[in-house]
């Protein structure tokens, strides 16, 4: 019964680590676009870069996880994975178009920018995992 249990566990384990790696993609990918040091700012103790980042994160996994369970294969997988990076991207671009100066305002610690564009992140993340059942 245990061995028929973990007979899952190698596709576990190649899913599991494909997720890893997309998400630490994700987060060099992002963090380099962004005008703000993200990571730097985490290290500040500034709140503001960790709510925008933390969302835009799940922004990014929601996605991932929906391709992780509706993929075909791994490179299936990869595809939607890069996808949804690129969503994240264009919501990135977009959400600074009504709200001036927001890599500068989450830098100085404005909430409210962060905020937005983490929220903003999360609900294209939400929209883009369900566009991903298939």
């Amino acid at each position: 019964m245990i061995l028929q249990s973990l007979a899952g566990l190698p596709a576990f384990l190649v899913y599991f680590c494909t997720g890893l790696l997309a998400i630490v993609a994700y987060l060099f990918v992002y963090t380099r676009i962004t005008p703000h040091n993200e990571f730097q700012l985490i290290r500040d103790n500034e709140p503001a870069a960790a709510i925008a980042l933390g969302l835009s994160l799940l922004g990014f996994v929601a996605p991932l996880v929906s391709a992780i369970a509706h993929s075909a294969n791994v490179l299936d997988c990869m595809i939607w994975a890069i996808i949804a990076l690129i969503v994240q991207i264009i919501v990135l671009f977009l959400v600074r178009v009504p709200v001036p100066n927001l890599s500068a305002r989450i830098a100085a610690g404005e909430l409210a920018p962060a905020i937005w564009l983490g929220l903003s992140s999360l609900a294209a993340g939400l929209l883009n995992a369900a566009s991903m059942i298939y």
